[in-house]
């Protein structure tokens, strides 16, 4: 451990950072009323209490309020700020931890219809396709105003006794500055590289007058936004180059990328499938060159990637920040010898993804990450021990398994198939989707260091559990494909018929995609790479909505190139059999007006039907008769331990309803926690 690189401390200044691991600024939308209160606190706090050595807060913090928060962001131009950010500064700091936050106005990254309805403003008047401002081309007035708002909210984070602030550049208003693509401006502020940095310098300067020279402060930046006529990789040196020379700043942050679409965002911030650490060797050029402390993050998931790219002196601090929503107590594990503990990043960015939507961050398989109030990380042992079998060996039912095992209980699986995984094994057909894997994989392991008995290829009967005698029993057994509510269904196969090879394609499909999920996106991806002509239906306004944005990315990247036709706001009614060929009637919401398709082969994709029978056998042989007090549930309080003989009955995932990944796993572990 001694000689272990990342365990090394590194001084920033008059800092001293404990370790080479941080997580960078994120915001993960868990503010109220724009104030970082105690569920905000809490999880910075778990990561700072496992060892991370510094954990920068906000995803940024806004410093004006013509700068509306589009992601629920902490409001830094409000006074009542300090208070919040002292008692998160102070409980980090009492588990030795850093602590900084990013600071921005947003400019064109927003939208005037949020906060006060204030109009954004940017150096030009090009319209942000993310949000879909037009913004107002930004004035005199508005610049020093702008300028006097960063020094206050400065002012603020020192008062609140932060180690350091960082400014973002990274599709805000800063660096809006620095792209000639965006920049309108001829003079002063636009033109020249000397103008096109002077906003920054200005703002940096007035930060520096009001919390002195020995405050950290630092700007996080892309220095190569990929985008045509904006920054290349050689400004982007010159730029580090410039803000080093100014004497103004004590690091850089820096990635690469633009944010202003979802496709050029998985560039900056690649998703499952995607290369990992995509930019660390440039960020190893641009250290080289600059010769200034140099921190980044961009999908960095493993402990042997962040340890090489400190060994290899590729960065001064290496961000693992989804990592970090995946396991909070990376560095603890690190440090203990443990690191094949550690609850794998899987890229599935279902953290990102919801922040984007309006949600808040959860992480697609570790339910407690940001439920740190209640839900927690590390379960301790039960008081009695107990038997526990549970039925499927799907997310939800491994979770069970392994919270419960970690609990101390004896525990039991059976799984109807030869290996574990229920659905996400679908998903993980698809080489792109392989890396989800994992989170199966680790469940696994862990159940296997617990002595968590499975037995595959069982089909599990009322019998076979009754015969265990158990004390708990949990069905997890999933679902089937539900068919959709049409006359002709039977002529139709499923998207699972297709990713289970059951149905080969058509070489005309229709796919009616009634759940908008991954299932779809799948099967139209199987479809398309056999060769053939395929339409996809929804009646929703958005192509597959329970996708989302970042991983919807590479399907569309994937479909497009293959001629696949989305058409939104229809609705499949009826299938015909029209001699070796299918007639489907088409409708919608909107008109009276119907439409034919004719195809040979129609998909459904509608979600799962529970397979509940087993648990309705068991119901009422069950001590609370299968009941869950969902007060208690919402509350995260443990369930009556209701008088009498038998077994609790309870039933989680998509044996319950058709949901996804995450919902199954917060089932399994809200409910076994306290068992």
């Amino acid at each position: 451990m001694k000689n272990d690189p990342l365990l090394q401390p590194y001084q920033l200044k008059h800092l001293t950072l404990r370790n080479r691991i941080m997580t960078t600024s994120h915001e993960p939308a868990y503010p109220e009323d724009g104030m970082p209160k105690a569920r905000y606190r809490r999880y910075h706090a778990e990561r700072a209490k496992a060892g991370v050595a510094l954990t920068m807060t906000a995803g940024s913090a806004i410093v004006s309020r013509d700068s509306p928060p589009a992601f629920n962001n902490v409001l830094a131009y409000r006074d009542e700020v300090v208070g919040w950010m002292r008692e998160l500064v102070d409980e980090c700091h009492d588990h030795g931890a850093a602590v900084m936050i990013q600071l921005t106005h947003l400019g064109w990254r927003t939208n005037w219809n949020k906060g006060d309805w204030l109009p954004v403003v940017s150096p030009g008047r090009s319209r942000e396709p993310a949000h879909g401002a037009y913004p107002k081309m930004i004035e005199d007035w508005d610049i020093a105003r702008i300028i006097r708002d960063y020094g206050d909210a400065a002012e603020r984070m020192q008062a609140a006794g932060l180690d350091g602030i960082e400014l973002c550049c990274t599709g805000h208003l800063q660096d809006s500055f620095f792209s000639p693509a965006v920049n309108d401006f001829t003079e002063e502020y636009g033109g020249s590289f000397i103008n096109r940095m002077r906003l920054m310098t200005e703002t940096l300067t007035e930060i520096r007058d009001r919390v002195g020279p020995d405050f950290i402060v630092g700007i996080r930046f892309a220095g190569d936004d990929y985008v045509k006529d904006g920054v290349n990789h050689d400004e982007g040196v010159r730029i580090c180059t410039h803000f080093r020379d100014s004497g103004l700043i004590d690091f850089l942050n820096v990635t690469r990328g633009s944010v202003s679409t979802d496709a050029r965002m998985t560039k900056m911030i690649p998703i499952s499938g995607m290369a990992s650490a995509p930019h660390l060797d440039a960020m190893g050029e641009i250290r080289k060159e600059v010769a200034f402390p140099i921190f980044h993050a961009a999908r960095i998931p493993d402990v042997a990637t962040a340890r090489h790219a400190i060994a290899a002196g590729k960065l001064d601090m290496v961000g693992m920040t989804r990592a970090h929503m995946a396991d909070p107590h990376i560095v603890k594990k690190i440090v203990e010898g443990r690191e094949d503990d550690i609850r794998p990043c899987v890229g599935a960015t279902y953290c990102l993804d919801r922040i984007y939507e309006g949600g808040a961050a959860l992480c697609f398989h570790n339910a407690a990450t940001g439920r740190e109030e209640t839900m927690p990380h590390v379960v301790a042992p039960a008081p009695t021990r107990r038997k526990i079998v549970v039925v499927g060996a799907g997310m939800a039912g491994l979770e069970a398994a392994r919270v419960c095992a970690e609990r101390g209980h004896e525990v039991l699986v059976f799984e109807a198939a030869d290996a574990p995984g229920g659905q996400l094994r679908l998903a993980i057909q698809n080489p792109r989707k392989a890396e989800l894997g994992s989170a199966i994989d680790w469940r696994m392991a862990q159940c296997a260091a617990r002595d968590v008995e499975f037995r595959f290829n069982t089909l599990a009967e009322a019998a076979d559990v009754l015969a265990e005698t158990p004390d708990v029993v949990f069905i997890a057994t999933g679902g089937l494909p539900e068919e959709a509510s049409l006359t002709g269904a039977g002529h139709c196969v499923s998207s699972w018929d297709i990713l289970t090879q059951d149905a080969a394609p058509g070489e005309r499909v229709l796919i009616w995609d009634e759940a908008g999920d991954h299932a779809g996106m799948l099967a139209a991806e199987v479809i398309a790479n056999s060769g053939a002509q395929l339409e996809v239906i929804n009646r929703d306004r958005r192509i597959a909505p329970e996708v989302m944005g970042m991983n919807l990315t590479p399907y569309l990247a994937a479909l497009q190139p293959k001629g696949v036709v989305f058409t939104q706001g229809l609705e499949l009614r009826s299938v015909a059999k029209n001699g070796n060929a299918l007639t489907c009637e088409i409708g919608s919401d909107y008109t009276d007006q119907t439409f034919t398709r004719t195809v040979d082969q129609v998909v459904v994709n509608n979600g799962a039907q529970p397979l509940d029978d087993l648990y309705f056998e068991l119901k009422a042989q069950s001590r609370n008769k299968g009941a869950v007090d969902y007060d208690a549930l919402a509350d995260a309080h443990p369930q009556s331990e209701i008088e009498g003989d038998g077994f609790l009955l309870y039933r989680i995932g998509d044996a319950v309803a058709t949901r996804n990944v995450h919902a199954a796993v917060f089932d399994a572990l809200r409910l076994a926690k306290d068992i």
